[in-house]
């Protein structure tokens, strides 16, 4: 009832004359104390406290809230609860608190407006406390990744002034500003190509800092997850690998293995093996795991026929990219073979004279024995 009493008291006010045509002005610091003095009201009215006792004075807003009260010995404007400017403005740039000072014997009142100053009782904030982009390790120098921007409740030079990444790193920087809109942003941008293979992950915190004395910071941290490209192709091991195997080794029988290594991830990564090029019928005794780069035998080999075996293996990535290295079979002789007797034109001529004769004899004696 008081207040809707006040209400209507202000509202049959309103059509008539103020005091003075100028409101009575005081500013104050948000967060001022109970009982922190604003101004003094009775002095700057042209009253002394005793007037304003005698004609029943009263302070008056609109909203019937009653952020001040008046000290009737001293006539001075107090703080009657602790001000909180973001409460009562928002972001507002000016943040006015208007009421009346009522005089009721006789009717007058005066307009008073208390602006309440901004103080730096924020700090800035992030939306999350953490971000993760995920940045293919192709992409070019001066790319941008944009950040949520952090918000501070306080104005002005108590507001975000700045920000900066914690610790420095050679790969990225941040960016901040307004666009023509007026609406604020803050980017990561690319400083110099990333590198999976030299470094996959990246962490870093990027600082938004206000104005004010002392200032205040709001920390987000970055994760960076570098993303694979097929940027490199397989590698083997050896140029060239040799290995030596008995003519009479089963077939099955493993010959060697060839290996290689791919730095990138996934199935960029994955190797398979196969022979370069149709491999020739002498050569058709091998055969290779694609998946391990085993080469094993798939029939025994003659040394009589070939002594050596020259393949050529093919390691192919999951992106296309291959690398070619050489393969040398040495085959071993065994003793497998049995002697042969082999003679001269004039030997073998002379041994069939003798063998013709020997068969002669034994037709005539009947015997071979002579």
């Amino acid at each position: 009832m008081a207040i809707a009493r006040q209400v209507l008291y202000l509202s049959a006010f309103l059509s008539l004359p103020h005091a003075r045509s100028e409101p009575i002005r005081y500013s104050l610091a948000e967060e001022a104390d109970s009982g922190s003095l604003v101004g003094n009201l009775a002095q700057d009215a042209g009253q002394t406290p005793a007037q304003l006792s005698a004609r029943r004075a009263r302070l008056v807003s609109e909203d019937g809230r009653q952020y001040f009260r008046l000290d009737p010995a001293t006539g001075r404007l107090v703080v009657a609860d602790r001000l909180d400017r973001e409460e009562l403005c928002g972001q507002s740039g000016t943040c006015m608190l208007p009421f009346e000072l009522l005089l009721a014997n006789p009717l007058q009142f005066f307009r008073v407006e208390v602006v309440l100053e901004d103080i730096n009782d924020h700090s800035p904030v992030f939306p999350v406390e953490g971000v993760t982009f995920k940045i293919l390790e192709t992409s070019e120098p001066g790319s941008r990744f944009p950040l949520e921007a952090a918000q501070d409740l306080d104005i002005g030079n108590n507001s975000i002034q700045g920000y900066s990444i914690a610790a420095q790193n050679e790969y990225f920087s941040v960016s901040y500003g307004s666009r023509i809109t007026g609406k604020k942003y803050v980017e990561l941008v690319l400083q110099k190509p990333l590198d999976r293979e030299e470094q996959a992950e990246l962490n870093f915190s990027v600082i938004a800092v206000d104005g004010g004395s002392p200032p205040r910071s709001g920390t987000t941290q970055v994760h960076i997850v570098v993303l694979d490209v097929n940027d490199n192709a397989p590698v083997f091991t050896q140029e060239e690998y040799i290995g030596k195997v008995l003519e009479n080794l089963s077939k099955g029988s493993v010959v060697l293995t060839v290996l290689a290594t791919d730095r990138d991830a996934g199935v960029n990564g994955d190797i398979s093996y196969q022979f370069s090029q149709t491999v020739r019928q002498t050569e058709s005794s091998f055969s290779i795991d694609p998946q391990s780069g085993e080469i094993k035998l798939t029939k025994p080999l003659d040394f009589e026929a070939a002594d050596t075996h020259e393949l050529s293996v093919r390691a192919t990535d999951g992106g296309g990219l291959s690398a070619i290295c050489k393969v040398l079979v040495e085959v071993l002789d065994v003793n497998d073979n049995a002697p042969e007797l082999v003679l001269g034109d004039a030997a073998d001529t002379a041994f069939r004279k003798i063998v013709g004769r020997k068969e002669l004899l034994s037709g005539l004696y009947g015997s071979s024995e002579y």
